[in-house]
């Protein structure tokens, strides 16, 4: 390659990894990601290195993570002033453009200091300043699940005119990003992000929004084995789902053709690396009361295929399937290898490059580091075999970014256990390996920028109903607004019962089924803490 590569970022939001062919899916989902990925570099292991929207994609943005951005949650925006793909990337010649959902300008009225509060932007267009640097083309919504649905609705665009939409939203959005691609100058490189919000469920609708047709279509889908497995289901209906969040990843596919197309259309076919991956995937409510926002497989691990030749000499060609453990944190250091660019020191991850490279591939670290957030103060290692998780019981999950001591939380067993159904963080024949797996966690926080830890051992609540954990531990820290209450809650509850009557009736039920001496620990322990902290509860609700 005798210029530096366009390159195409094609990203989808809440993706698990086994929706596409490529990773073993059965049903005709992902035609053309599986092409893509037949002549290109299929990623077997790859994870996010945050399973929330916001601080997932100020991560990707950047290199660095959430708690070192001071993004560890949604509603937090990105510093104005923080390089980011685009200022780099544009610094060495290219051309930028973001289409689809941005998700880092706003900031909730409820955040810590020294955040600003009360800045949003989820019905009004982005100014140019919290952009992050994508400058050259601009069709975004901050927020876009609130300014569409699946079939229509609108964006902004540069000038913050309201650009809309009809027809299915993938289409849609899509569509502005190939009207720019069609602007494309043979002479110099470009960028393209574009940022899909499927297959994420609607909040507003709370479900899936498939095109139409998908249930039909998609009905006879063979059950993931961590869903169809998972004990504790609380709350999940996943089953009735599933075909629509299917329908989702299919029009992602069919779009990711249109570029594709589109790509050969313009003559750039050999001068164009495209990506694809998700920000993080979904465990549809049967590891915890929500979708995601745990360390389990069905909310980290994401599709990751890329194609192309990059200006460093490396093809991400020839059909290949790695399976070394790579990160999102990885990303932004591959896309700046690339186009050329020098990964500045402050970014975290590694270059992928060095993992298809044979001389260098001996000193990749095989393993990978999650910062947990939202639902709870966590933090998460990988390794090929084991998989080892902690939790700050006595932090405020939308508060705090970290702490001083955690708490051991599970122990996958990888190798005999892959579907993580069985937790041995209590068990005295692993302890070994938990020593090994805690030393590790700590440095990977300490290289993160984090305070080196104390962790502690569990609680020992393994036998209690993961489901039954789940309502616990979040009916107790979290701090629910009233639309996230009316999320979990049977239907009619809301009116029935008032929020604190409400709480108290969970807790007591979930606390009753507990069924060791170390998990009725926790449970008085967590009805000791109920009684202390309020969260603005009675404020909230007017009770």
């Amino acid at each position: 390659m005798d210029r530096k590569p366009n390159i195409i970022f094609f990203f989808s939001d809440q993706q698990r990894w086994d929706t596409a062919g490529c990773y073993g899916q059965r049903m005709p989902v992902t035609p053309n990601l599986d092409r893509m990925a037949e002549a290109g570099v299929c990623f077997e292991n790859a994870f996010t290195c945050q399973p929330v929207c916001g601080p997932a994609r100020a991560c990707l943005q950047t290199g660095r993570y959430a708690t070192e951005l001071g993004c560890y949650r949604n509603n937090i925006a990105l510093p104005q002033g923080e390089m980011t793909l685009a200022h780099y990337l544009k610094e060495a010649g290219y051309r930028s453009g973001y289409v689809g959902k941005w998700h880092l300008a706003s900031t909730g009225g409820d955040s810590n200091e020294p955040l600003e509060p009360g800045v949003e932007y989820v019905c009004r267009g982005v100014p140019k300043e919290r952009r992050g640097g994508y400058d050259d083309y601009w069709v975004v919504s901050d927020v876009l699940e609130a300014t569409s649905h699946g079939y229509g609705g609108f964006l902004f665009d540069a000038e913050n005119r309201r650009v809309e939409f009809e027809g299915y939203r993938t289409d849609g959005v899509t569509g502005f990003a190939l009207d720019y691609m069609r602007t494309w100058d043979k002479n110099q490189p470009y960028f393209l992000f574009l940022s899909h919000i499927e297959p994420h469920h609607q909040n507003d609708h709370r479900r899936f929004e498939g095109p139409k047709g998908s249930k039909e279509q998609f009905a006879g889908f063979d059950a993931p084995k961590d869903l169809a497995s998972a004990p504790g289901d609380w709350g999940s209906d996943w089953q009735t789902q599933y075909p629509d969040y299917l329908g989702c990843c299919s029009r992602l596919d069919y779009n990711l053709g249109r570029v594709l197309a589109c790509v050969k259309e313009i003559g750039l076919e050999d001068d164009t690396v495209i990506i694809y991956a998700s920000d993080h995937g979904s465990h549809f409510k049967t590891r915890t009361v929500e979708y995601k926002r745990s360390c389990h497989a069905g909310s980290i691990h994401i599709p990751l295929v890329i194609y192309g030749k990059d200006a460093s000499g490396t093809s991400f060609l020839g059909g290949k399937r790695e399976m070394g453990l790579v990160s999102l944190i990885d990303l932004p250091s591959t896309i700046l290898t690339m186009a050329g660019v020098t990964v500045p020191e402050c970014m975290k991850g590694r270059p992928i490059q060095e993992l298809l490279d044979e001389k260098k591939r001996e000193k990749w670290q095989n393993e990978v580091f999650l910062q947990i957030s939202e639902s709870q103060v966590g933090r998460c290692i990988r390794t090929e075999r084991w998989k080892y998780s902690v939790r700050a019981y006595d932090r405020k999950p939308w508060l705090d970014a970290g702490a001083d001591t955690y708490r051991e939380e599970y122990l996958y067993d990888l190798e005999q256990d892959p579907d993580e159904l069985v937790n041995l963080v209590c068990s005295p024949e692993h302890e070994a390996v938990r020593t090994e797996m805690k030393t590790r966690l700590i440095r990977r926080m300490a290289e993160a920028g984090e305070r080196e830890p104390v962790i502690l051992p569990s609680f020992g609540h393994t036998t209690i109903s993961l489901g039954v954990l789940a309502v616990l531990e979040d009916l107790v820290c979290h701090p629910f607004t009233s639309e996230m209450m009316k999320e979990l809650l049977p239907e009619g509850m809301v009116e029935s019962e008032g929020w604190e009557r409400v709480r108290k009736m969970r807790v007591k039920e979930a606390a009753e089924t507990v069924l060791t001496l170390g998990g009725q620990e926790f449970t008085d322990r967590l009805l000791e803490e109920m009684e202390k902290l309020e969260f603005g509860w009675r404020q909230e609700t007017g009770e």
